[in-house]
This record gives C-alpha cells, sequence and structure tokens, in this order.
C-alpha cells in the first residue's frame, strides 16, 4: 500500500479541505498521514493588504515539500502566488465548488436590504472596494480570522455582516447561515475561488501520477484562465482582482475587473475556444492565454492608473 504524508495548515477549513483529498486517496488504497504546518499568514494578524509578501499562506508548506518533510499539500488554489514555484507540480485541481461571495448577516437580511451604516466586515481588498462601491453607506470594516471566528463577530453584534467564500461556508456545514450568495456579476470573486490546490515535488513521478486521476478537467481549464489574470496584471496580496471563468462546451468566457480604492472600476470579458481533446497542453495553452488578454484589457481600460500591486 503506498503511503503518503500530506501537509495542512491547521485550521478548521484547512483541515476539512485536506481531509476531502485524503477521503479521495484512501478510497483507492493510500495510507494518508495529515502533517499540519504553520504558516506565516496564519502568525501575522495584520491586513491582507500589508503583508510582506505573496504565497504567505502556502510558502511553509512549499518548504516541507521540498525538504521532504511531506510529500502533498492541499491549498486553496486563491492562496498560491500567480507565479510557478520551482519544483513543485500542482498536480491536481479537484471539482471546484461555488465560487460565489456570500453575505452572512445577524438578522438574514442581504446587501442591498442591510441598514444605512450597518457594519460589514471582510479581509479581503477585493471584496472592501466592491462594497464600498455597491454600498457607500455601509460601514466596511477589516477582519481577518478563520471562518468561524468571523462568524463569531456576527454573533457577539461586533458587526452587522460579514462577506465570505460560499465554498468555505458549505465545506464548514455553515451553508444555513447565508444571507445572500453574491452574484458574480456584481462582486466577482477571487480568482480560483472554491478551487482546491494539490501539489507534490516535480520530481516525484509515482506521487503525481497517485494524484492525477484527482484533476478535473471542468474545473482545471477556467482556473488557468482565471489565474493568468493574475499573473497578468502584476497582482500582490493588497490588489483588488476578480476573476471568472465558464466552459460552454468548447468555449471558455472569462470576465475580469479591477477595482481602486477611490471607487475605480473596469471590467472585460473574453472568451476562447479551446481544441478538441480534452485537458491538453494545447487547451491549456489557450486558457492561459485568455487570461493574459483580458489582464491586458482591464489595464487598457483604466485599471494601470489605480490598481495597487
Amino acid at each position: 500500500m503506498t503511503r503518503l504524508r500530506l501537509g495542512t495548515r491547521g485550521s478548521r477549513l484547512a483541515m476539512t479541505q485536506s481531509m476531502t483529498v485524503a477521503t479521495a486517496l484512501r478510497s483507492v488504497g493510500v495510507e494518508v498521514e495529515l502533517v499540519t504546518i504553520r504558516t506565516f499568514g496564519d502568525v501575522h494578524r495584520g491586513p491582507l493588504s500589508a503583508m510582506p509578501q505573496q504565497g504567505v499562506f502556502v510558502s511553509a508548506l512549499r518548504a516541507a515539500l521540498l525538504d521532504g518533510t511531506v510529500d502533498l499539500a492541499v491549498h486553496s488554489m486563491k492562496d498560491l502566488p500567480s507565479a510557478p514555484a520551482e519544483g513543485i507540480e500542482l498536480a491536481a485541481a479537484p471539482a471546484r465548488e461555488d465560487p460565489r461571495d456570500a453575505l452572512v448577516s445577524s438578522d438574514g437580511r442581504g446587501l442591498d436590504d442591510l441598514d444605512p451604516g450597518a457594519r460589514v466586515g471582510t479581509g479581503s481588498p477585493r471584496r472592501q472596494a466592491r462594497l464600498r462601491v455597491l454600498r457607500p453607506d455601509l460601514e466596511v470594516r477589516d477582519l481577518r480570522g478563520n471562518v468561524d471566528s468571523r462568524l463569531a463577530a456576527v454573533d457577539d453584534g461586533r458587526l452587522d455582516a460579514v462577506v465570505l467564500a460560499v465554498a468555505g461556508l458549505r465545506r464548514l456545514g455553515h451553508a444555513d447561515r447565508i444571507a445572500e450568495r453574491l452574484d458574480p456579476m456584481r462582486m466577482l470573486p477571487a480568482p480560483a475561488q472554491g478551487t482546491l490546490a494539490v501539489e507534490c515535488r516535480a520530481d516525484d513521478v509515482a506521487t503525481c501520477a497517485v494524484l492525477a486521476p484527482l484533476d478535473d478537467v471542468a474545473t482545471r481549464l477556467p482556473m488557468l484562465a482565471e489565474r493568468a489574470v493574475l499573473a497578468g496584471v502584476g497582482a500582490s496580496c493588497a490588489s483588488a482582482i476578480g476573476a471568472l471563468a465558464r466552459l460552454d462546451g468548447p468555449e471558455v468566457t472569462l470576465t475580469a475587473d479591477a477595482s481602486g480604492a477611490g471607487g475605480e472600476h473596469v471590467s472585460f470579458t473574453g472568451s476562447a475556444v479551446l481544441p478538441p481533446g480534452g485537458d491538453t497542453a494545447e487547451a491549456r495553452a489557450v486558457a492561459t492565454g485568455l487570461g493574459r488578454s483580458t489582464a491586458e484589457a482591464v489595464l487598457a481600460a483604466g485599471a494601470e492608473d489605480f490598481l495597487v500591486r
């Protein structure tokens, strides 16, 4: 029996996501041991926009991969830096959860029905920027912490509402707390939101082969397009960038936007036809090219002048 050590962050959401991968591997006869790794993002409690580097939630896990402490690592795809990591292979992107953002409010009201001056918390520069455009009368507060601690801020009255990912709420069994699933055309999700990344060492051919069946082509190709937007605009943790790609037969359609602290906002939608054959090198190149061209269009539409990077 194959035995693999799976590296994961220690939060309840990270452990739940990692257990999903571990369960899938165990179902095909792989013995999996979870190894908890503490990352810089778990220790640093300041706002995301002030983080000193990209990959604050993944660097320690990748280091553990490279030094042989673990054989694979599971991340939220949206936490990965846009540039590839030397010596590390993205072996699988399992089937995506709902990519949308969700509003959780103290009384079940949606975004448009919150009282003027309502206190809404989120640590995401993207969500903060969009909230200030959609509801400039709200008091938007920076909020860090795990899902449960952010929900507690609503329950104990410190906040009137919080914005979280639908995927995380569903994975933790909190879907019943969702007051509104926000329309992506009003608040585009983070690129690859709702998608997991399963990484291993690039030279570990055996582990790559074991992980390959977990990959989902309907997730992989849109994810590549969305993440190419991040790379194309040179995004950092402080960048307010949204992107969502959808497959419709052979066509992939991608919408991306950028928001500024002063209420600036631009968006662009592009599409491309994928070659036949499924998840091929050519199909991946087309999806990535669509992301890059969309990023160029967003910058050309004015984001170059206001986007924080």
